[in-house]
């Protein structure tokens, strides 16, 4: 079979003269092995290195699934700089020959014959989802079969038995674990190479965020920029209101930005009550109640899909999902009742789910509310769900035209004596020229909990896809000004998370104004409705956002009219999202930027108001 398969020799050797080889013909058999022997009710996932063995994580059995929990809390989340450059290609990676001194021929040879020492895992899959579909292959140690377990479940594993004979792979992901200790110091590494007719991804860490996911994202990535299509980061939900009125809003942001929380029902308390926000200085509650929710229709969760194939070209962006099932983080969930839907669909599952930081006892029920801790009384803030697609509730599985584009941002607490960046109300509407600047300096934002610790406000790189994107920044920043311009009956909302001003709010903004834009409809904001701030890099504030009989307070919509933020403190605010800003654009003033481009960031320069970018694009 392999050497009829259309791969390089080196990997038709790596499969022919192997230690042994497992190919799973589907998700249920590849979950078998999962556990070394189904006799097994925990296993532990072990590497030789320096003479010793070396524990990298529990797999567990559970009643409603596999639990898997690492024994470095480093590998617990991704690091947004694990991502290497193998070729000479256009990137704006760091390469990997001149940050290790590592020549990728040589580490390749090395990871193949590491690899033929080892008890494997060979799975043909494809990449994409429903819209494109690229033939993959995954080649890996067998004691990790979690991981392929979970790419199984992210991407369509294929059924080596129907596949052709001649199957020809586009995408080739490798795994080595042990050579993070080896190689990299512990560091988590995710090698790119970009062949002519295949693309490879060497990943040598554990965690399946930066390779089994991201590393795909990156392909797919590639490809788009090569062929002139994008696959943003973001969620997607159509909303369906009480009155029947149906309404599509794809939420962008940086990890941690409320992309799962879109697709989410809004946390309510047990007499039914919303809370909203909470005082941090006060500890006073704001309470609201919304008899009716909107129906909720998810579509995508963190990879969406605009491939020209499933455009109208009617003024509205058509989208689709590029996963088959969806890397849910659960740190919101901290207790019974929070999330009932999500709770239910995690505790009586119909198929076994993968869950990652959470703590677990075989034979238990896993519960996602109860997160493994990094040290003690310190829980991880990355508990993870791989959980179907085909098993959510209400799933749309084909192209859904969008009408608002939303962008998510954790903001810091603000107040007198705490200067942050939290100086957004619960929504702001973005002209679209100022809309393509969030999405040049994709702000992370404060306290993220996807990623490694980072210090102050920092970006997650073009369109918030930067840290997975191979390509080049420049190239991506004129394809989402295109896609700006071209689909010109998109609205786009800001959405900021965690503080407003003095009040904690967690995800309620986005929960509460998804409730508001479905109820309004599609219909253009008018400038009577809206408030200029005090800068223009907020956009408009909203004068009013009442559902139904239930109205925001006016100090939630507008930070300034919050007591406990002086103007001080708010012009320190805007000062630190100005400067911020102007550091992340200015790395986009180049010579191949669109001349449009380099207007919008002219006039961001030269402190442009609203009108200005209103007028750049019309």
């Amino acid at each position: 079979m392999f050497t009829q398969w259309r791969i390089s020799e080196d990997y038709k050797d790596l499969l022919i003269n192997h230690k042994s080889i497992f190919i799973p013909e589907n998700k249920e058999e590849l979950l078998k092995i999962v556990l070394g022997d189904e006799k097994n009710k925990i296993f532990s996932v072990e590497y030789e290195y320096g003479g010793k063995k070396i524990k990298e994580a529990t797999v567990a059995k559970c009643k409603n699934g596999i639990a898997v929990n690492y024994e470095d809390s480093y590998i617990r989340r991704r690091d947004p700089d694990c991502l290497f450059i193998a070729d000479d290609l256009e990137s704006d990676k760091p390469r990997l020959k001149e940050r290790f001194g590592i020549d990728f021929k040589d580490l390749k040879r090395e990871t193949i014959n590491w690899l033929k020492k080892q008890d494997l895992i060979v799975m043909p899959f494809t990449t994409g989802g429903n819209s494109v579909a690229y033939d993959s292959l995954f080649i890996g140690p067998k004691n990790a079969a979690f991981f392929a377990a979970g790419l199984s479940y992210l991407q369509k594993i294929l059924n080596y038995k129907e596949i052709k004979n001649d199957f020809k792979p586009l995408i080739i992901q490798v795994l080595a674990p042990v050579f993070r200790h080896s190689h990299f110091n512990g560091k988590q590494v995710v090698v790119h190479n970009r062949l002519p007719d295949v693309y490879e991804i060497y990943s040598y860490n554990l965690y399946p965020g930066p390779s089994a996911k991201k590393g795909l994202y990156g392909v797919l990535l590639y490809i788009g920029e090569k062929e002139k299509w994008l696959t943003l980061h973001s969620s997607s939900v159509q909303l369906v209101t009480p009155y029947k009125n149906t309404l599509v809003i794809l939420h962008e942001g940086a990890s941690g930005g409320g992309k799962s929380e879109m697709n989410e029902e809004i946390e309510r308390k047990e007499d039914g009550s919303i809370e909203i926000a909470e005082n941090i200085i006060t500890k006073k509650k704001l309470k609201i109640h919304i008899k009716e929710e909107c129906e909720i229709y998810p579509i995508t969760d963190d990879m969406t899909i605009c491939h020209p194939s499933i455009q109208k070209n009617n003024g509205k962006i058509t989208i689709s999902d590029a996963e088959t099932a969806w890397f849910i983080r659960v740190d919101h969930i901290k207790h019974y009742g929070t999330n009932p839907v999500l709770e239910k669909m995690t505790i009586h599952p119909p198929k076994p789910i993968i869950f990652l930081n959470i703590y677990a006892v075989p034979d238990s029920t896993c519960l996602i509310w109860e997160h493994i801790e990094d040290e003690p009384g310190k829980p991880c803030p990355n508990p993870r769900i791989i959980y179907p697609r085909e098993l959510i509730p209400n799933i749309i599985n084909k192209p859904v035209e969008v009408d608002y584009r939303s962008f998510g941002f954790r903001t810091s607490p603000t107040y007198k004596g705490q200067i942050g960046y939290g100086i957004y109300g619960f929504m702001h509407i973005l002209p679209r020229a100022l809309a393509w600047l969030y999405r040049l300096a994709a702000p992370r934002g404060f306290d993220n909990p996807s990623i490694v610790k980072t210090v102050g406000l920092t970006s997650e790189g073009i369109g918030t896809y930067g840290p997975f994107m191979t390509g080049s920044k420049i190239n991506h920043a004129n394809l989402l000004l295109e896609q700006i311009v071209k689909y010109d009956k998109v609205q786009y909302v800001l959405f900021p998370n965690q503080y407003v001003g003095a009040y904690f709010v967690g995800f309620m903004p986005q929960w509460i104004g998804r409730e508001y834009l479905a109820r309004r409809g599609n219909r253009k904001f008018e400038k009577e409705e809206l408030v200029i701030p005090k800068s223009p890099i907020m956009g408009y504030a909203t004068k009013v956002l009442k559902i139904e009989d239930t109205e925001i307070p006016d100090f939630l919509l507008r930070v300034e009219l919050q007591k406990e933020v002086e103007e001080e403190v708010l012009n320190e605010g805007i000062k630190i999202v100005y400067n911020f800003f102007k550091q992340e654009i200015l790395k986009y003033n180049q010579n191949n930027l669109s001349e449009l481009g380099k207007k919008i960031i002219q006039c961001f320069l030269d402190n442009g108001d609203l009108d200005d970018y209103e007028n750049l694009i019309k």
